[in-house]
């Protein structure tokens, strides 16, 4: 099979539903001309020049105008440039996008679709690089997907092109050159459906994003021990999928959870309460979290590396579950 990068990946899912569906349009800061921030639209640069639109830094304008867009009958995909800058827009994400359809009682579909890069980079600093998307699941009213690996981002993407929801979808920065199989044959992944990346016994590992990666590579350096861990990617937060991650707690009676959003009040927590809820009486060990240190992400490489977790994160917190 083809490898493709990441950023390609999502490229190819936009120009085929593109193709496709012609209320489907793009528009942000630095689109028309640069391809995005990341050159993720490069694929569909000088095929739809009327559908992909350059806008002045207004991310209360670009996020208020896509849900008049999508009321009025059209798919727009807004990108927010950097996740951080999602906070500029708020007003219209939280206050109009995600609560437009319980107001409205049902009328009116908002197909809309927020994207763009999140997570850690090369010395981004505090305002270009931290993983917000825990906030987003807290709130009602929009689908959250976070893929990891190129088949799972272009999966993932054209299932949201085609949802009658919002849908927010973060991109981790360091995933965007990375290679994966990608058939060309068309596919969809549904959203809620989790993907053991890989299987094991002895504990479940459930991540997100980059730290699948990381988690992946965590069980490798532990299978040398003889510790074998099975690694979920969530693939979407909203909605998560509870039934995969119960059914290896039941198998490894162990579970850690990872992610690179702060470990304070993360996803994690969510996931790990409900386990706690109802499968309690299959764990031999108490949960564990991963996440990152309880401050803003430093300029220092040093300190970076300090606050955001890696796989020996994920290393020293799995030996804590199996060894108890």
């Amino acid at each position: 099979m083809r490898e493709i990068t990441f950023s390609e990946a999502l490229g190819e899912a936009m120009l085929e539903e593109m193709q496709r569906d012609p209320t489907i349009f793009t528009y942000g800061e630095d689109i028309a001309k640069q391809g995005g921030i990341f050159g993720a639209y490069k694929p569909i640069l000088g095929k739809y020049k009327d559908r992909i639109i350059d806008t002045p830094i207004s991310e209360e304008v670009i996020f208020g105008s896509a849900l008049g867009a999508a009321l009025a009958g059209m798919r727009p995909v807004a990108e927010f440039h950097f996740s951080d800058f999602l906070f500029t827009g708020m007003t219209a994400v939280a206050n109009q996008i995600m609560k437009f359809k319980y107001m409205t009682g049902g009328q009116g579909k908002i197909h809309l679709i927020l994207r763009g890069p999140d997570g850690i980079s090369k010395s981004a600093a505090a305002q270009h690089s931290e993983s917000i998307e825990t906030l987003f699941m807290h709130i009602p009213g929009i689908k959250i997907i976070v893929p990891s690996t190129p088949y799972d981002m272009k999966g993932l993407f054209k299932t949201a092109l085609k949802a009658d929801d919002p849908v927010i979808c973060f991109e981790h920065k360091m995933l965007y050159a990375k290679k994966g199989p990608v058939p060309e044959e068309e596919y969809y992944i549904p959203f809620g459906k989790a993907d053991i990346k890989r299987a094991g016994k002895d504990v479940t590992v459930v991540a997100t994003s980059r730290m699948v990666h990381e988690s992946l590579k965590a069980s490798e350096e532990l299978a040398k021990e003889g510790i074998d861990v099975e690694v979920i990617d969530l693939r979407t937060l909203v909605p998560w999928d509870k039934e995969t991650i119960i059914e290896s707690v039941k198998k490894t009676h162990r579970l850690v959870v990872a992610h690179e959003t702060w470990r304070r009040g993360g996803w994690g927590a969510e996931i790990a309460a409900t386990v706690q809820e109802e499968a309690f009486e299959y764990l031999d060990a108490p949960i564990m979290r991963v996440g990152a240190k309880n401050v803003h992400i430093p300029f220092s490489p040093p300190l970076q590396d300090f606050v955001v977790p890696d796989y020996k994160s994920v290393i020293n917190e799995i030996r804590k579950v199996v060894n108890v």
